[in-house]
């Protein structure tokens, strides 16, 4: 059997989602629009948040019928950065 090893940018990704500064009990809050379509929140949240299609759907049905679901949970610095990206692409999200 044979080892593969991770690139830097893998490794730094599995840093990144083990971190300490990714803990915390703040929820990233994706909030319903009559903007977006289900398309592209879908495939937004694929890209910016590393949801699975299934996940990224959930989320996007959630939103459009309870009005807002919670998208990903951390400390806040650790959500500022997705809060910004996914503002910057039409989406209305909060940190709670």
């Amino acid at each position: 059997m044979t080892r593969t090893k991770k690139t830097t940018k893998e490794n730094q990704k599995i840093e990144d989602n083990n971190s300490i500064s990714n803990l915390g009990n703040n929820m990233l809050v994706l909030h319903n629009d009559e903007v977006n379509t289900f398309e592209y929140v879908i495939d937004i949240l694929i890209k910016v948040c590393e949801h699975n299609n299934e996940q990224a759907e959930q989320c996007a049905y959630i939103t459009h019928y309870k009005g807002k679901c919670d998208i990903k949970k951390g400390s806040f610095d650790y959500l500022k950065a997705y809060k910004d990206d996914l503002i910057n692409k039409g989406l209305n999200v909060t940190i709670e």
